[in-house]
């Protein structure tokens, strides 16, 4: 920025030389006002050309820049080359604004984390102490207007809490003992007691920080291309203009004019906006998506993702709320206490949606669970354990055929015609008995799905390893056919399917579960839904739906989709103005201020069309994030010179 004002402030002086200064003033005016834009505008981007081609031996924009100025400098043409300078440096300083506002909207969402916390001792007493020396297990006083300092679970108390800087939910969401809070999320109203669940170390918002950093360092397939492309192009540039001086000479136009002729080619079929044109979209709509609770893994997963025709979902906790109930207990020995008793503490050790749902039924019963022992999941079929009398179990009936267990019972045969969930439980080879368990559609699913199809999405399809009746009911619900319907599935029936329709095209799944990590990585996109999901899928996904609202997966498509247009627009709009310039340059006679000013001004409006995403609609319905202290993060696209936006050697 100073370097730019120095730059001006020169231009400025040498303009004042032309009027309405005369005679030595303006003489003086002139030689200080072209040193100053020389060496305040010139030398930085000289050093930065001479350390890249030293450094990395290539040849980069500011090279172009700077020989084209001397160029012109060397016949008689020195204003014409403070013109350039100016513009180049002026362009830079507008450019870094520009892209520092895309980063910094993504910044300013991992600043918000606080620096204290008030902690319970084991004496009763309640202590200040700093948030990263907070552990799992230790318990958290949050006052209304206080910020969670970490992941947890409330353990008493009750209030709303604002999520709209992690999920980008506008509303307050209400909560009370046994529901999860996030970090840096804002307690509203009430005094509740929070038992941390994961360090800071490995909070959300840590985990949101590893993923934006990971999306700003990978490049998109349109950036690695117009990358080679620079690269390659830089060296034909300088090799043309060269090849044009020859020729004008050999035309008989003088060295003066050929070498004039020869800078201003430089300056009009520079790169500079072919090259920018992709990242600043490419930053600017992942920093729209991660202010609507969208986080991609990089470019390359937000292209992807426009290209895609058929989505796949996951059934629970997914197109689903998750959050079942249990609706009817059977045990086949009559106790019930004692049945739920068991299967309460084998559920303790599940993350399932059906595993919680067991568990608030044993609670609002007052049954205390059994201790379990040796509990291990078995992905698509349930979870067994040991609590001392045999091995227990617990899941759906290909579960009960691998413990030798038939679940053909007279007293169970109302429950398998309904169409609810069905967990059957036993001991080793004995069935004990079956609890029934309802999900319901999540009300933003159907206006999703509905949306995708309006924004061009071929197929969709739900898949589940839930009994048949129940998907084909929550598929009624969600206005899917019996054919977009696929139940009983194991996490291996998943990655088949999802093999078989991406032989007909892009597909990305929609999961949430360990059991969908598989199904997420052979997708072309995975996309793991929800904060709380698990470690697992969203290490697997190529994007993570902070909020479990439904409509942001439809806005994310329809923003990738936008994404991918205006990266066409812009190279289509930096490649005609560069042939224009070239042209002119070439047959024209094109004076070396309007190819200054045609280079300059198309690399800053491809870098506003690109930043237009930024005021993308999935933003909206969130709370405006507030000013913060940026984060370090080396590895970001930055929005530096010209030249060190594009990888270096790229022009």
């Amino acid at each position: 920025m100073v370097l730019s004002i120095l730059t001006v402030a020169g231009m400025l002086l040498a303009i004042l030389a032309l009027w309405p200064l005369r005679g030595d003033a303006a003489g003086l005016s002139s030689f200080a006002g072209l040193l100053l834009v020389y060496l305040a505008g010139g030398l930085p981007a000289a050093w930065r050309a001479l350390r890249a081609l030293w450094e990395d031996h290539v040849l980069d924009i500011d090279l172009l820049m700077i020989v084209a100025a001397v160029a012109a400098a060397a016949v008689g043409a020195p204003l014409e080359g403070a013109v350039l300078l100016t513009l180049f440096s002026v362009s830079t300083t507008l450019e870094e604004r520009a892209l520092g506002r895309a980063r910094h909207a993504i910044e300013a969402l991992m600043a918000l984390r606080p620096e204290t916390a008030l902690r319970r001792e084991a004496d009763g007493t309640v202590r200040e102490v700093p948030a990263a020396a907070l552990r799992p297990d230790d318990v958290v006083v949050l006052r209304p207007g206080a910020r969670v300092p970490a992941d947890g679970v409330i353990v008493s108390g009750r209030g709303s809490l604002d999520e709209a800087n992690i999920t980008g939910e506008s509303m307050p969401v209400a909560k009370e003992a046994g529901a999860p809070v996030f970090e840096a999320t804002v307690n509203l109203d009430g005094v509740l007691e929070v038992a941390v669940t994961k360090s800071v170390e490995e909070s959300t918002v840590a985990r949101m920080i590893a993923l934006v950093t990971q999306a700003q360092a990978a490049k998109a397939p349109s950036e690695r291309f117009s990358s080679w492309f620079g690269q390659r192009y830089t060296i034909a540039v300088m090799a043309g203009a060269v090849l044009a001086f020859a020729a004008f000479c050999w035309l008989g136009r003088g060295w003066e004019e050929a070498l004039y002729r020869a800078a201003t080619l430089l300056v009009a079929a520079s790169p500079c906006a072919i090259v920018i044109s992709v990242p600043a979209a490419i930053l600017s709509a992942l920093s729209a998506a991660a202010r609507g609770g969208v986080l991609f893994k990089g470019g390359a997963a937000l292209e992807t993702l426009a290209t895609v025709d058929t989505f796949a979902f996951d059934k629970t906790g997914t197109l689903t709320t998750g959050k079942a109930s249990v609706t009817r207990v059977v045990a086949l020995d009559g106790d019930v206490e004692r049945f739920l008793s068991l299967l309460a503490g084998l559920e303790a050790q599940s993350e399932h949606h059906s595993a919680a749902a067991i568990r608030r039924e044993a609670a609002s019963r007052g049954i205390e669970p059994v201790r379990v022992r040796n509990v291990t999941s078995r992905p698509s079929a349930g979870i067994v354990g040991d609590d001392g009398e045999g091995l227990l179990w617990g899941g759906n009936p290909r579960l009960a055929a691998q413990m030798g267990a038939s679940v053909d019972h007279p007293a169970l045969r109302v429950m398998a015609a309904d169409s609810e969930t069905i967990i059957y439980a036993g001991r080793d080879s004995e069935l004990l008995g079956a609890v029934s368990i309802a999900d319901q559609a999540r009300a933003t699913s159907r206006p999703a799905l509905a949306a995708l199809r309006e924004g061009g999405v071929g197929e969709i399809v739900m898949m589940t390893g839930d009994r048949r009746p129940v998907a084909l009911r929550i598929g009624e619900e969600l206005g899917l056919g019996p054919e977009a319907v696929h139940a009983d599935m194991l996490p291996e029936d998943k990655v088949r399917v999802i093999g078989e329709l991406a032989a007909r095209g892009r597909v990305a799944f929609v999961g949430d579960g360990v059991n969908d990590a598989a199904a997420l990585a052979r997708a072309d996109v995975g996309i793991a839904m929800g904060a709380a999901g698990s470690d697992v899928a969203l290490q697997a996904a190529d994007v993570a739906l902070l909020s479990e609202d439904m409509g942001r997966l439809a806005e994310a498509y329809r923003l990738a989709r936008r994404t991918t247009r205006i990266i066409r627009q812009n190279l289509a709009f930096a490649m005609t103005a560069m042939v224009v310039l070239v042209i002119g340059g070439l047959f024209l006679e094109l004076p070396l201020p309007v190819a200054v000013i045609g280079h300059e001004g198309g690399t800053v409006l491809v870098v506003l069309n690109g930043l237009r995403l930024l005021r993308d609609p999935i933003r909206r319905g969130g709370a405006e994030v507030p000013k913060a202290v940026r984060i370090p993060d080396p590895t970001a696209i930055r929005g530096q010179s010209c030249a060190r936006r594009i990888p270096r050697g790229t022009g």
